[in-house]
């Protein structure tokens, strides 16, 4: 029987999850998903000086937000966990003893200022700067603050079957120095708790960025020193912007949680990170089953992929277009919230009416909600060049015309306003633009909007009458 599949994402909360990150949680969580694996969040929260305020909070907002839900932890907050380094310092110190008993690793109280001084030696002499484990014995102060350092390999290869790259080998006196493990305070180095939060909660497989590929022989040396099988490393290239630099704020490199902001769908931006170094053919649209039915780790990419505004823009929109108005709604009344729209007074079946008439046109649900504004009780901003082209004087009689004929209905629907319409621009011998888009800026404010039938529906009787009679009612210096 093969064995379980166990993968993990590991963010330190010293930021916000990013997309680079939320690739590569992605990542992670497609290979569990498709193997019937088990998906592990972990957060690396050792270094707490760099730790900043609701980081760990806009990780876990992030990752629901995408729908990436992790499977185990210690039950704390969040069901499942996570699971955080600084509640494992006793798991850490008994691997660390065990470490010391085997002679794998010694005590070092160096002090930063001899360290530095034998650096300054090293460039001196024009010589490449290497820590010397003799150089412990040469400084011992017992009492005094220490680190642990783990004693290396000096000779040999250590050999890295990646995911991606292939086989990748290191020369172990070029690669793995005598790295501290523990620092003089008690917490494990980054290298160090890797491993060991890897191997205790099994994890099989890890998919990470290739920044990290630097540190693994000194992980897989800690492995080998342990007796313990390492993962299988996948490591992935980095997401470059248009320009083909590392990724930056400028570029998009901001909080997932911004995207939701922008008016982004979840789901379009997770199809998104999945084609940024991973490939199934030609397809670019995915659903979420569809990828965790095709996601495989021989399809990802040795080449940094680069992220485009644009394109992630034109998939959102297809989104958007493609949903059905049930879905959008919930994720849309956050924005009507922002704008200060009273959507929660009315029935769904309306606001799916209101989503219905602007999806096709919207490229995020920020341009929805606000081309939805004029269909709620607000006061309408006119657009003075609007105004002056189709609320002339002759306009307006005609409105007035217009008007009394639609109080008289005993119907207010679509379906029973656009005979109403036809029929009057006949009788008057007009276009039907002709008429529709006066009304329109009477409306709405503007020469754009969705079909005049269905926006007059959304408005209602009472309020578009009202604004039909306030345009009329204009100052003649705004027509």
């Amino acid at each position: 029987m093969a064995e379980q599949v166990r993968v993990r994402f590991a963010p330190s909360p010293t930021g916000y999850l990013h997309v680079g990150g939320a690739r590569t949680a992605l990542f992670n969580w497609l290979l569990a998903r498709h193997t019937g694996g088990v998906f592990v969040l972990r957060i690396e929260d050792t270094d707490t000086g760099r730790e900043k305020e609701n980081a760990v909070q806009a990780i876990f907002d992030g990752l629901k937000w995408l729908g990436l839900t992790w499977d185990e932890g210690p039950g704390a907050a969040e069901p499942h966990g996570p699971y955080f380094q600084t509640q494992r310092l006793d798991i850490y110190n008994r691997y660390v003893q065990q470490l010391l008993e085997s002679g794998r690793a010694y005590k070092c109280w160096m002090t930063p200022e001899q360290l530095e001084a034998k650096r300054n030696e090293a460039t001196a002499a024009g010589a490449q700067y290497r820590y010397q484990r003799a150089w412990a014995a040469q400084h011992e102060a017992p009492g005094q603050p220490f680190v642990v350092r783990f004693q290396a390999p000096t000779e040999g290869a250590i050999v890295v079957d990646d995911l991606v790259h292939g086989t990748v080998t290191f020369d172990a006196k070029e690669m793995v120095d005598d790295f501290v493990i523990v620092k003089k305070d008690g917490i494990p180095t980054y290298n160090f708790a890797v491993v060991i939060d890897d191997a205790t909660m099994a994890i099989t497989h890890v998919i990470r960025g290739d920044d990290h590929l630097s540190n693994t022989p000194k992980q897989v040396a800690l492995y080998q020193a342990l007796g313990i099988v390492p993962p299988r490393f996948g490591h992935i290239p980095m997401i470059l912007g248009p320009d083909k630099v590392k990724l930056s704020k400028r570029h998009g490199a901001v909080a997932v949680t911004q995207y939701e902001d922008e008016g982004f769908l979840p789901h379009a931006l997770v199809n998104y990170l999945v084609r940024l170094g991973w490939s199934h053919g030609d397809q670019e649209i995915f659903s979420l089953e569809e990828m965790v039915a095709a996601f495989s780790t021989d399809a990802l990419n040795k080449t940094a992929a680069v992220f485009d505004v644009q394109k992630l823009s034109w998939l959102n929109a297809h989104y958007i277009k493609t949903s059905s108005p049930a879905e959008l709604v919930p994720l849309l009344r956050r924005h009507w919230d922002t704008l200060g729209l009273d959507h929660a007074s009315r029935p769904q079946a309306w606001l799916e009416y209101a989503v219905r008439t602007l999806q096709e046109r919207a490229t995020n649900l920020v341009e929805l909600a606000k081309g939805s504004r004029v269909y709620f009780d607000v006061a309408l901003t006119y657009d003075p060049a609007a105004v002056a082209k189709q609320l002339g004087p002759d306009n307006r009689e005609m409105l007035g015309a217009l008007r009394g004929r639609l109080e008289a209905l005993p119907a207010w629907t679509a379906a029973v306003l656009e005979p109403v319409f036809k029929g009057f621009a006949e009788e008057r011998g007009l276009k039907l633009g002709g008429v529709i888009q006066p009304v329109r800026v009477a409306v709405t404010g503007s020469t754009a909007s969705a079909g005049m039938y269905d926006v007059l529906e959304l408005v209602g009787r009472d309020a578009s009458l009202r604004r039909m009679a306030e345009a009329m009612a204009l100052p003649a210096a705004q027509a």
